[in-house]
C-alpha cells in the first residue's frame, strides 16, 4: 500500500498539526503573567529540568494524551507528503520532544507553572503512543478510506475547510454571550491594546481611540438581534462547508449534522460550565426558532456554486462578529471561568475560549483566500447536482 498522498488534494493533517501545537503551547503557558527572570538559576540551570519527587496521575495524564493527537498528526503529516512511515516516525518524535523541551524550559520563567522533566517524558509518550495509532490506521488502510470519501466529498483545496470544521464544536465549548455567537473578542483586544500603551505618551490617545469600558453599552440584544445572531451562527459553518462540498445533496447532510452538533455541544457546555442541572438553561422557544431559520437560510443555499457559497458564509460571518460585538459579556462568564480556574481545567479552560474567540476571523480569511482564487487553478469550485 502507498503512503503517497493524493496529487489531488492537500492533507488536513498539516493545518490541524498547527492547530493543535498552538493549543498545547497555550495550555503548558497559561495563564501567561508575571513572567521574571526565574530566582537562584544561573542561565545554564533554566535549561535543565527536574524529576520531580511527587506525582499527579491527572498532570500525568493530561501530559500524555495532550501530546497523542500532536503525534499521529504530524506523522500522518509527513506521510502525505509522500515521505516513509520511518521518516513519520522521526518526525513526530523530534518535533513533539522539541514543542515539549521548549514549553517546559519557558515555564521557568512564569512563577504558576512548575517545569518537569517527568511532564517531558509523558508528552514524548504520549507523541510516540499518537504516532503509532497513526501507523496502525495506515496500515489497516481507514486513510485510503477516508482519502477516496474526501474526493467524493470535498473539492480540490479543501484541507482548510475541514480543520475550521473539526475546529468549530471546539469553540462551542466555552460560553457565548449569545448562542452559537462566536468571535467576542474585542472586549479582549481593548485590554491588550490599552495594557501594551500604558504609562507610554501615547496611553490616552490610544484608550480614547479603542474606546473605553463606560462606552461599551451593557443593553442586551434585541430580540430580533438575537434570532439572527444564532441563525447566522449556525449558517456561517454550513456555508464554509459549501464552499468545500461537491453535491447539493451533500450540503443537506452538512445542515443536518450541523444542526444536531450545535445542539449537542451548546447542551454539553452549559453542563460543564453550569453544572448538568442547568444542560438545557440556554435552550427557549426564540432558540428553536433561530435554529429553524439558520438551517433554513443554508439550505437556500444549498445549489449555489461553491466560489457564491464562500461570498455568502463570508458576508454572514461579517455580520456574524457585528452583532457578537454588541452584545454584553454573558453574566454568568466570571462565575464559569472561576469554577475553571480554581479546578483542575486551569489548564484547557482558555483553549475553547481563544477558539471562539478566533474562529469566525479565520474562517473569514479561508473564504477570503477561496474568492481570491482564478477559475481554472484546480479549485473544483462548481458544485454538483
Amino acid at each position: 500500500m502507498s503512503f503517497a498522498p493524493s496529487a489531488r488534494q492537500r492533507s488536513t493533517a498539516l493545518p490541524l498539526a498547527w492547530s493543535v501545537a498552538a493549543l498545547v503551547v497555550y495550555a503548558s503557558l497559561y495563564p501567561f503573567e508575571g513572567w521574571r527572570w526565574p530566582p537562584a538559576l544561573d542561565a545554564w540551570q533554566v535549561f535543565q529540568l527536574p524529576w520531580p519527587p511527587w506525582r499527579n496521575r491527572f498532570d500525568e495524564a493530561a501530559n500524555f494524551l495532550g501530546y497523542v493527537p500532536l503525534g499521529g498528526l504530524v506523522f500522518t503529516a509527513t506521510l502525505r507528503g509522500g515521505r516513509r512511515p520511518a521518516v513519520g516516525w522521526a518526525a513526530a518524535l523530534l518535533a513533539c520532544a522539541a514543542l515539549s523541551y521548549a514549553v517546559e524550559v519557558t515555564q521557568n520563567l512564569l512563577p504558576t507553572r512548575v517545569p518537569s522533566l517527568k511532564d517531558c517524558a509523558f508528552n514524548v509518550g504520549g507523541a510516540l503512543a499518537g504516532a503509532s495509532l497513526a501507523a496502525l490506521v495506515h496500515a489497516l488502510g481507514w486513510v485510503d478510506h477516508w482519502q477516496r470519501l474526501r474526493t467524493r466529498w470535498f473539492s480540490r483545496r479543501s484541507a482548510g475547510a475541514l480543520a475550521l470544521l473539526l475546529m468549530w464544536p471546539v469553540a462551542l465549548l466555552f460560553p457565548t454571550p449569545v448562542p452559537l455567537g462566536l468571535g467576542q473578542v474585542w472586549d479582549e483586544a481593548r485590554s491588550l491594546t490599552t495594557a501594551a500603551f500604558e504609562g507610554t505618551p501615547w496611553a490616552v490617545p490610544v484608550a480614547e481611540w479603542v474606546g473605553g469600558d463606560g462606552e461599551r453599552s451593557t443593553a442586551p440584544l434585541s430580540r430580533a438581534q438575537e434570532l439572527l445572531t444564532i441563525a447566522l451562527g449556525l449558517a456561517a459553518p454550513c456555508l464554509v462547508a459549501f464552499a468545500a462540498t461537491r453535491a447539493a445533496w451533500q450540503r443537506l447532510v452538512w445542515v443536518s449534522g450541523a444542526t444536531a452538533l450545535a445542539l449537542l455541544v451548546s447542551t454539553l457546555s452549559t453542563a460543564l460550565n453550569f453544572g448538568p442541572e442547568h444542560a438545557f438553561a440556554w435552550w427557549s422557544p426564540m432558540v428553536w426558532r433561530a435554529f429553524a431559520l439558520g438551517a433554513g437560510l443554508a439550505i437556500l443555499a444549498v445549489g449555489a456554486p461553491a466560489r457564491l457559497a464562500a461570498a455568502l458564509g463570508l458576508a454572514a460571518m461579517t455580520a456574524l462578529v457585528v452583532l457578537v460585538a454588541q452584545a454584553p459579556s454573558d453574566p454568568y462568564y466570571a462565575s464559569s471561568l472561576q469554577g475553571w480556574e480554581q479546578g483542575r481545567f486551569i489548564r484547557f479552560h482558555g483553549l475553547a475560549q481563544w477558539v471562539g474567540w478566533l474562529w469566525p476571523y479565520a474562517a473569514m480569511l479561508w473564504l477570503l483566500g477561496q474568492l481570491s482564487r482564478r477559475d481554472g487553478q484546480g479549485t473544483d469550485l462548481q458544485s454538483r447536482p
